[in-house]
């Protein structure tokens, strides 16, 4: 968890709690509204939306094309083995997919929301003991299953928060290129606008049903059956936001994983190692995840932004840590739309317990919130 000195939560340069509850009250965003910020935080989510295409594109794949395959090892490639295609993924002239696996894998890890809660379902494994009933043909998956009767089920869980997570993204990329063509003819022109289109995007999609089935010998089998009334802002936005923007993981060579040193919390739920509280300043050192995807915004870097940089401290030396910074104010800006789009009365409540209910919506989230890197938020 970053420590922000305290003399600069009385000066105003970061906000408190009360500060971030009231501007969420008020409709007002989170990060300062400058001509700066609203070229950073568009631009970023530009690349963003351009790495996204390729992280749904492929996490879609692995879900469908390389399900239960036991060694996966073109899972990266979408089904083209040309040798240029290879070459270049060997000489990592590539997009990082390992960043996508590893939002996938926090989001399975710590579990949260309504498609966690189906994929420990009597359905669910119902459904797995069908599929695994069919896989069990494989000689290799034949051996495994008896000796570990968990691992396929898992490695079940694991695709569909795959596939999910690919679901989502496809929004998502969508959404922040349409983002990028609405400032650019002037629809949205500032932080405040910027906020409210990605809020209205979210809003959008919310009921979006998520699902997913795969194919097996010429027969379809649900993992994600439509019954299971899944949607895209409660199951796997939300979820998604607590697992990256807020909880994390500890990043290897930050802090220590020798339980006797309690530097990480037991409880899951007291993680604080998402995009919201990380410091920047790390990115591309060793064990660092996010550099992965660092490195795949600066292949997409739109020229603005890239001249924007040019003309900062160190110029082109530190452009990896720039766009991190960038990023992080982008996320503030996601999350405010998410609260934004999910308070329980829409700021509209009639009565004193919907205004309260709202009141109480908003300080819950300030009190998570200001604990983060808020002081990307000032001008």
């Amino acid at each position: 968890m970053p420590v922000i000195p305290s003399e600069l939560v009385r000066s105003g340069a970061v906000p408190s709690a009360l500060e971030l509850q009231r501007k969420l009250l008020a409709s007002e965003p989170l990060l300062a509204d400058t001509k700066t910020h609203l070229i950073e935080v568009v631009d970023v989510l530009k690349s963003y939306g351009e790495v996204l295409d390729a992280y749904s594109k492929n996490l879609i794949y692995q879900a469908e094309d390389q399900f239960l395959v036991p060694f996966p090892v073109f899972k990266y490639l979408n089904g083209d083995k040309s040798i240029a295609k290879i070459w270049r993924h060997l000489c990592h002239d590539r997009i990082n997919f390992e960043y996508a696996e590893y939002c996938m894998k926090s989001m399975l890890w710590h579990g949260t929301g309504g498609m966690d809660a189906y994929l420990d379902s009597d359905q669910f494994l119902n459904n797995c003991a069908l599929i695994i009933a069919r896989k069990r043909r494989d000689p290799l998956l034949g051996i495994l299953h008896p000796v570990f009767p968990q691992f396929l089920a898992e490695l079940i869980r694991s695709a569909a928060t795959t596939h999910a997570l690919g679901q989502f993204w496809r929004v998502m990329s969508d959404l922040f290129i349409d983002l990028a063509s609405a400032e650019a003819d002037g629809r949205v022109s500032s932080i405040a606008e910027l906020v409210d289109f990605i809020k209205l995007g979210l809003v959008a999609a919310a009921a979006n049903p998520i699902s997913y089935g795969v194919q097996i010998d010429g027969n379809h089998y649900w993992i994600l059956p439509p019954e299971a009334g899944l949607t895209f802002l409660g199951d796997v936005a939300v979820p998604y936001v607590e697992a990256v923007f807020l909880r994390g993981t500890p990043f290897l060579g930050t802090v220590s994983f020798n339980a006797q040193a309690q530097q990480i919390s037991p409880d899951q739920a007291k993680f604080c190692y998402g995009a919201l509280y990380a410091d920047p300043l790390p990115s591309m050192g060793a064990g660092i995840p996010p550099s992965l995807l660092m490195q795949d915004m600066y292949r997409h870097l739109p020229l603005r932004l890239e001249q924007l940089y040019e003309g900062r401290t160190r110029g082109a030396g530190d452009v990896r840590v720039k766009i991190c910074s960038s990023f992080q104010k982008a996320m503030f800006c996601v999350t405010n739309a998410a609260i934004a789009g999910t308070f329980p009365h829409g700021l509209a409540g009639a009565d004193a317990a919907e205004i309260a209910a709202d009141g109480a919506y908003a300080n819950a989230w300030a009190q998570r919130l200001c604990q983060g890197r808020t002081d990307c938020l000032a001008a």
